[in-house]
C-alpha cells in the first residue's frame, strides 16, 4: 500500500509513475477521499468538543435555575452526540473507499527499471553458460522415455483433473533431492534461517503480501474461509505483520520448502502439458526483511543466491530486469532468471526475484525502530 502523504505531496509524480505501468490518472480522487475523511474527522473532533463544553454547562443551568437554558443546552448535547455519530460513520466510510482504492493500486517502479508493455522490453543483464549443441533435436521433460516410468499425468488427471502430475520411483526422489539440496545451499553457503509454515492462511495474510484484493480468482479459498498460499511468501512475509522490530534483527534472511496451490485463471491454453505451469506444486522460497536502505543491495544478494543454485546445477541461464508492463503488482524491480530448456530451444522462468519497498510492510503494518 502507499504512504498518502507522500500522494499528497507529490501527486503528479505519483500519477507519472502509476501511468508507466499503463494506469489512468487516479491522485484526484485519492485526494478527494482523503480530504473528505480529514474534514470528517476534524469536525467530528470539534463536535465533541462543543459536546463536553455544553455537558459541563447543563449542571450550572440546572443549579441556578435556569430551566430554558437547561433544556437548551440539554439539546444541544443530544444533537452533538448525534452529530458526532454521523461525522465518525462518514468518515469510516471515506477511510474505507481510501483504503480499497489505494490497495487496488500496483507499486510504483523504480526510476531505472526499463519502460516497455510487456516481456519484449526486458533486458538482459548476465548470462551463464552455453546451451549445449544436441545433433539431435531434443525432446520436452514429458516426452522422454526414460523419465515417463515417473511421470503419470494420467493419473494425476483421474485423481484431480488436468494440471497436476503424480510423480514416482527415481523422478519423485529426484524432485525430493533437489528440494533438499536447495534449502541446505540456502541454509549453510547463503545463511538463510530455514522455516517450515502452514499452507492455510487467513485473508490478512493474503492482503499483506498483496495477493488480495486483485488476484483472488488465482488462488484457492476453502469453505471456512482459509486461502491455500500460491507461495510461501505468504507466509514468511506475515510473519513480520504487525509488529514493530528491533533495528539490529535486520536483515530477517528466511527459506522455506512448501507447498503451492495456484488456479491458473488466466493461464487457459498455456503450457498445458507437462510440469511447467501446475495447480499443485513444491517450491524453496526465499525472503528478505531489510532496512529501506538496504533494499537494492539485497535484491542483487538474492538474485546471487538463486544463480548460485544453477550454477551448482550447471543448468545455463540468464538473468533480465523485468520491463514495467511485465512486472508484478508489488514490486518495484524485479529480476527474472530464466534457465535454458532444450525441449523448447529457449530461456524460460526458473525463479523471480523482486524488491518492494514498503508496499508490503505498510499493508500489513510490519515497522522497526
Amino acid at each position: 500500500m502507499h504512504d498518502i502523504r507522500q500522494i499528497r505531496e507529490t501527486p503528479h509524480a505519483f500519477d507519472a509513475a502509476l501511468a508507466r505501468v499503463g494506469l489512468a490518472p487516479v491522485t484526484d480522487e485519492i485526494l478527494a477521499l482523503d480530504e473528505r475523511r480529514r474534514e470528517r474527522i476534524s469536525a467530528a473532533e470539534q463536535a465533541l468538543a462543543d459536546r463536553n463544553a455544553a455537558s459541563r454547562e447543563v449542571g450550572a443551568a440546572k443549579a441556578r435555575g435556569e430551566e430554558a437554558e437547561f433544556e437548551r443546552l440539554r439539546a444541544l448535547v443530544a444533537d452533538k452526540k448525534d452529530e458526532i455519530a454521523r461525522l465518525e460513520a462518514e468518515a469510516a466510510h471515506a477511510d474505507a473507499a481510501l483504503r480499497d482504492l489505494l490497495m487496488g493500486l500496483p507499486n510504483l517502479p523504480y526510476d531505472d527499471v526499463p519502460d516497455g508493455p510487456d516481456e519484449t522490453a526486458n533486458v538482459e543483464i548476465h548470462r551463464w553458460g552455453v546451451p549445449r549443441d544436441f545433433t539431435f533435436k531434443p525432446l520436452e521433460h514429458f516426452e522422454i522415455p526414460a523419465a515417463m516410468p515417473g511421470l503419470d499425468f494420467e493419473a494425476a488427471g483421474r485423481l484431480s483433473g488436468s494440471r497436476f502430475v503424480v510423480m514416482r520411483g527415481a523422478v519423485a526422489r529426484l524432485h525430493r533431492a533437489l528440494a533438499q539440496f536447495m534449502l541446505d545451499t540456502h541454509i549453510e553457503r547463503h545463511g538463510l534461517t530455514e522455516h517450515w509454515t502452514p499452507v492455510l492462511v487467513r485473508d490478512e495474510a493474503m492482503y499483506g503480501t498483496n495477493q488480495l484484493p486483485k488476484f483472488a480468482e488465482d488462488s484457492y479459498r476453502t469453505e471456512n474461509g482459509w486461502w491455500l498460499i500460491p507461495t510461501s511468501e505468504v507466509t514468511l512475509t506475515n510473519l513480520v505483520a504487525g509488529q514493530i522490530l528491533d533495528d539490529d534483527r535486520l536483515p530477517m534472511r528466511m527459506t522455506a520448502h512448501s507447498q503451492c496451490f495456484r488456479s491458473e485463471a488466466g493461464s487457459a491454453g498455456k503450457d498445458t502439458a507437462g510440469m511447467l505451469r501446475q495447480h499443485q506444486f513444491e517450491k524453496v522460497e526465499m525472503v528478505s526483511i531489510t532496512r529501506p536502505e538496504d533494499s537494492r543491495a539485497e535484491l542483487d544478494r538474492m538474485t546471487g543466491c538463486a544463480q548460485n543454485i544453477l550454477e551448482a546445477l550447471g543448468l545455463p541461464y540468464r538473468t533480465v530486469v523485468l520491463a514495467t508492463g511485465d512486472m508484478g503488482f508489488g514490486a518495484r524491480r524485479t529480476h527474472d532468471i530464466e534457465v535454458w530448456l532444450p525441449g523448447q530451444d529457449k530461456y524460460r522462468e526458473i525463479s523471480s526475484c523482486s524488491v518492494c519497498g514498503d508496499f508490503q510492510a505498510r499493508r500489513m503494518n510490519a515497522r522497526f525502530r
